[in-house]
Order: structure tokens, then sequence, then C-alpha cells
């Protein structure tokens, strides 16, 4: 039986395709049918290609996930049945919800797409067990990760994907302290538990070009250094600084493409951001021939510095209107999938961290 990342990885990618399917969580009621009369209502009369490319490909990744998952365990017979029926379970479960949601629309077309879709992924994982990718995968893992280091494996794997939501300061991740403080004010109006709110005594000022040339550093800075604690050799390091910052960059642009119009993809390269992922390269250049756990203890603070100076910092007027885009508009479904990670990353980061440096994830 192998250990491996793509259990964690799909149970990641199932609360996420919950989120999507469920957002926003309000409005529900009933309706007076049962909830899985979809099942056997006429086919959708309209839909689109981009639907149809949504609903297939977006249950693709759990169903190879799921399947990848059962085969590490030994189980390879039954991989790909045991992925599409979790794939189908889940999908059954959030269209028959959708029963309740006024904004949404339960549709036997969309299940009928997700369950094809989870098959199409489970045969690709099986396909490639069968054509010996996956062994490969397992040796090229042993010679470059250590033990245990299925953590930050699905973290880093999570990073560029977290990115695509849009934030306020390149690879500025986890800044949610302004919409907490908003979100927690109106669940609590009219109501006496709204006086026990810590109520700032300063108001959250812009960041300085130097501290935004910082926080980039840093954002930088954290996935390689998160690398480093668990990659064996410095050559190997060599190569996750430079895929780190082709990530970092692809994963920004195709952001600030799907905000603003692919003609502004690189608006956000500004000097200041340019000047901070050059010095966030370069230290971690320096740092390359450090021991693991030392590069651990040094994302610790790293995160820590970074949080610390992003949630002080307000989102501005401009950066709402564009998450008012993405929650409104077209990106509905794709902005449940990136906004918690763009939220939370930093956050799991910090306690896996946490745990590594404390000595419970095992290091040798």
């Amino acid at each position: 039986m192998h250990k491996t990342a793509a259990w964690p990885l799909a149970l990641t990618y199932a609360a996420l395709i919950v989120y999507a399917s469920l957002y926003p969580f309000d409005g529900w009621r009933a309706v007076g049918i049962a909830p899985w009369t979809f099942l056997v209502a006429p086919l959708p009369r309209y839909w689109t290609g981009f639907d149809v490319a949504a609903n297939l490909l977006g249950y693709g990744p759990l169903g190879f996930l799921l399947a990848l998952s059962v085969l590490r365990t030994g189980s390879g017979g039954h991989a790909v049945a045991l992925a599409t029926l979790g794939g189908t379970l889940l999908s059954l479960s959030m269209e028959s919800l959708q029963t309740y949601m006024p904004l949404r629309v339960a549709s036997n077309l969309d299940f009928a797409l997700n369950v094809a879709g989870t098959l199409l992924g489970a045969m690709s994982a099986y396909a490639l067990e069968a054509m010996g990718v996956i062994d490969r995968w397992s040796r090229f893992r042993a010679r470059w990760f250590v033990p245990d280091s299925r953590g930050a494996l699905v973290l880093l794997a999570l990073w560029p994907l977290a990115l695509l939501f849009p934030a306020s300061v390149p690879l500025g991740l986890g800044q949610v302290m302004e919409r907490v403080e908003e979100g927690l004010a109106d669940w609590l109006a009219d109501t006496p538990f709204l006086e026990w709110v810590p109520l700032r005594e300063v108001e959250l000022q812009p960041l300085l070009p130097g501290v935004e040339l910082l926080c980039v550093m840093l954002g930088l800075l954290i996935p390689c250094l998160l690398g480093f604690s668990i990659v064996r050799s410095v050559g190997q390091r060599l190569v996750m600084v430079v895929g780190t910052l082709a990530a970092g960059l692809g994963a920004s642009a195709l952001s600030a493409a799907l905000s603003y119009g692919p003609s502004h993809a690189w608006a956000w390269l500004n000097l200041p951001v340019q000047v901070g992922l050059g010095a966030g390269a370069v230290l971690a250049l320096l740092m390359l021939p450090l021991p693991r756990r030392a590069s651990a203890a040094l994302v610790l603070l790293a995160l820590v510095l970074h949080l610390s100076l992003l949630n002080n910092a307000p989102a501005g007027a401009y950066f709402a209107q564009t998450l008012q885009t993405w929650e409104q508009g077209r990106f509905i479904r794709f902005h449940g999938l990136a906004q918690w990670l763009g939220w939370l990353w930093p956050y799991a980061a910090l306690v896996y961290v946490l745990m590594r440096v404390s000595g419970r994830e095992a290091e040798t």
C-alpha cells in the first residue's frame, strides 16, 4: 500500500465542487417536488458549449484523483468503478440540493455530464497506471522528495490554483481580515453580540510601494521554502525555484486575463512587483543549501510576516469591483473553486509547517 497525495487532493477538490455547486448558500426554499425529480424531467432546451465543457471537465480531475487513490491502495481492479460511483453520488447530491436554491437549476444534462467527466478522469488514471506512468511518478517522487511529504506536495499543487482568485497584491494570498470583519458585523447586526466585536483603533492603510515589494517577495519565497523542506538535493531545489516562479507568473497572468481581459494579462507586473519577484528569486537561490527543518522554520516566519502585512491593509475600491465581477458575473462557478483556496492556502500552510517544525511531521 502506497502513501499518496491523491486522496487529500481528491477530498479538497470534492469540497471545492460542493462550494461551487451550492454558492451562494442562501435563499433555500421548498418547492413542493422531490429533489430527484430532475432525473426524469425533459432535457434542457437551452444550453451553451461553456456549460457542457464546465460540467464535463469539472468532474474529470475528481474522477482521476479518486481512481488514483484507489489504485495506490492496491485495489486496481475496482478503481474506475469506485471513482465513478463516488463522482455520481456527489453530483446527484449537488443537483438534488440545487432543487431548493432559487439561483440554481437542477439538470439531468448536468448530472449526466458530471458522471461522464468522472468516468473519463477515472479511465485516464487507470490507463496511466497500466502504461506505468504512475509507477514512474512514484520513483521520481522517491528520488526528489523525502518520505511523508504529502502535505507539502498537496499545498504546492494547490498554490497556482489559489493564485487564480484575484489578489490585491500579486502573490498576496490570505488577505481576509477586512472581509471577515465586515462579514462578522453584518452577521451580528441587530443583535447584542455586535458590541463584542473589537473595533480597530487605526483605520487600515494602503500598502506603500516598498511594503508591496516585500509582500510580493514573500509571496514567492514561501512556496520555494516550503518545497525546500521536502526536496532532497540543491540541484533539485534550483529546478523547483524556476518552476515556482514560472507557475506564479503564469497563474497571475491568467487571473488578470480572466478579470480584466487578455490585453491586460501582464498589467499587474509593474516595477515594484518585478523587483519583488527578482528579490524573492535571489533570496531563494541564496537559501538553496539550507537544511530542511530550517527551511520549514523560515516558511513559518515568512507566512506570519506576509499575513500580518497584507491583513493590515485594505483591499481597495477598484479591487472590490473586480471581486464583484467574479462573484456576480460569469465566473461564479470558477470563483467558487478558487476563492477559498486564495483565502485559506496560507493558513493551511501555516498549520502544516507548525506540525512539521514541532516534530509531528517526520523528517528523514
